[in-house]
């Protein structure tokens, strides 16, 4: 069977049966390829593998998945540095196992997101190795070239979050090229259109294939300042470590002028127009700016002709507290009411959130509270593998790494290895039935086998249950899914809000405390019961008494 005969026919704009909406509200599993099942035995996981799995994605009742990378490259960021965006990496399988992956996945009902990394490529990209023969070749000014200072030194001050300066010094055009990541990920020139109509060709490509949608890497990465301006001190009021580790001296000025530039508002434009000639496709961009994020996704957004949807690192690192979490959602009100958020708390990047949240003795109650609360929120929400089954971020020697990040920034930080390990199935099979491989990519955790999907599924109180009749709840409550939220006061750890849509209301309460809390219910409120998976408390005087990590939902 070729990779043609099962290409989806492209969508047409008089097509009325397309959700053009499904996105809103829209729980997205994201899959880390390399680690979800590996059905050749060489210890790295392939798309047959994910096909063969995605029985288990449907059932835990989920709207759609997003595949981290899976393009061709020599995977010095893992699949985060594409030497062909029209090509799949063989070490994943072939065009004609990605278009079966595509058609299993439809067939379920799920729909099919994949990762766009577009503001730079290999430096084994064809686009690169003829950018950097010299100064006058077609390509010359796809990337990002410049001159050095007159002492030979890098143009300006700007770093790289994986380490050192962001400039790379390449001999033969005797000048620096950009690079915002590692110096094998050379930056790509958005100022020329011809960079944008090849990327949009290659991203046309795979939505001629039938996929449902992009996740865009770094989105607010694609321009610069052509005056190659440096970067200013970060105030200190304004220091934080949501985009980069705190070890790392990226986090040392605001980018103003590497990225988060305005020209990047028209390209995203074009990319909607593009997106709008295929119904019921979505994007969903990630926005690292850890002074501008809120004001850059609602700017990203806003109205109905650049991004779908956008998520910031607000829920992926910060402090499980009410008082941040009030304080992020009612910004996100403010700063952007016509945007829409996706919110995640785990990821491919970032400590598991039990591991980076729990309390010590507490882990199974706070799992719980926490996947009520983050599908209890307005906005999609990406649910990322393992998520679901309560595992914790892995703990791996120093010799076991293999993430560049954190093999440059050990030991204060470990890098993204932990949150990458394999997915266990079975607990006591080789490699938790991931892989039959001696050795895979990395090692899987013994911890991790204790839960497996085989010692949770169809168990009574595991959280594997637990999740799946969460994800129940929510489908049948469309207040949950689209609705507005409405903060309510609430005092000590307790974040309270209603979720509201056509003529549903819910009242949703949460203890993120290790200490039991109340909330007094507001007058005018009569909750009635909601069935919501795990919730115990009850109203009692007007009053909620919530065990530690306690939630309560109430149709109101």
């Amino acid at each position: 069977m070729t990779a043609t005969s099962l290409m989806t026919e492209p969508k047409t704009a008089d097509e009325t049966t397309v959700d053009r909406d499904w996105w809103r509200g829209a729980v997205i599993y994201q899959i880390y390829p390399r680690s979800y099942q590996d059905q050749n035995g060489d210890g790295v996981g392939d798309l047959v593998g994910i096909t063969s799995r995605l029985d288990y994605v449907a059932d835990l009742g989920v709207d759609a998945i997003w595949l981290s990378p899976v393009f061709t490259s020599p995977m010095k960021d893992f699949g985060y540095d594409v030497s062909d965006y029209r090509g799949i990496d063989p070490s994943f399988g072939t065009l004609e196992d990605f278009d079966r992956l595509v058609q299993k996945a439809h067939s379920l009902g799920l729909k099919v997101i994949i990762d766009q990394v577009i503001s730079h490529s290999s430096d084994k990209h064809a686009w690169f190795a003829e950018s950097r023969q010299n100064r006058t070749n077609a390509r010359s000014d796809w990337y990002v070239w410049a001159d050095p200072k007159p002492d030979g030194t890098p143009p300006n001050n700007w770093l790289s979050i994986f380490g050192g300066s962001a400039w790379q010094w390449d001999s033969r055009r005797m000048q620096y090229y950009m690079h915002n990541f590692l110096v094998s990920q050379p930056d790509l020139n958005f100022h020329n259109p011809d960079v944008q109509d090849a990327l949009l060709g290659d991203m046309r490509f795979w939505l001629e294939r039938g996929v449902d949608g992009f996740r865009l890497d770094t989105v607010n990465f694609y321009f610069h300042s052509t005056g190659l301006e440096s970067n200013p001190v970060v105030k200190p009021e304004d220091f934080n470590a949501s985009t980069a580790p705190a070890v790392n001296p990226y986090n040392f000025q605001e980018h103003l002028f590497d990225k988060s530039r305005p020209e990047n508002l028209d390209f995203l434009k074009r990319l909607r127009a593009m997106m709008d000639e295929y119904p019921g496709t979505t994007t969903v961009g990630e926005i690292g700016d850890s002074q501008h994020q809120l004001e850059i996704m609602a700017q990203y957004t806003s109205g109905d002709d650049r991004l779908h949807m956008a998520y910031t690192f607000d829920y992926l690192g910060g402090e499980f507290s009410a008082e941040h979490f009030r304080k992020s959602i009612g910004a996100t009100e403010a700063g952007a009411p016509d945007g829409w958020i996706c919110l995640a708390f785990s990821n491919h990047d970032v400590v598991r959130h039990v591991s980076r949240w729990a309390v010590h003795g507490q882990e199974a109650a706070f799992t719980r509270l926490a996947a009520t609360l983050i599908l209890a929120m307005r906005g999609s929400v990406c649910l990322y593998q393992g998520e679901e089954l309560g595992l914790k971020e892995a703990e791996l020697a120093f010799e076991d790494l293999v993430d560049p990040y954190g093999i440059e920034f050990w030991p204060q930080f470990k890098g993204r290895d932990g949150c990458r390990t394999p997915m266990v199935w079975q607990a006591h099979s080789a490699n938790g039935a991931f892989s039959t491989a001696n050795r895979t990519w990395l090692p899987v955790p013994a911890e991790h086998l204790l839960h497996a999907v085989d010692t949770q599924h169809n168990v009574d109180g595991s959280v594997l249950e637990f999740y799946r009749a969460l994800l129940a709840f929510r489908r049948a409550h469309p207040a949950l899914i689209k609705g507005d939220i409405s903060l309510l006061e609430a005092s000590g750890n307790v974040l309270a809000f209603i979720r509201e849509h056509d003529g549903e209301r819910l009242l949703c309460v949460f203890n993120m405390g290790e200490v039991a809390a109340e909330f007094v219910v507001p007058a005018g409120l009569a909750p009635s019961d909601a069935g919501c998976p795990g919730v115990t408390a009850a109203v009692i005087d007007g009053e909620i008494d919530l065990e530690p990590f306690g939630a309560y939902i109430a149709v109101v």
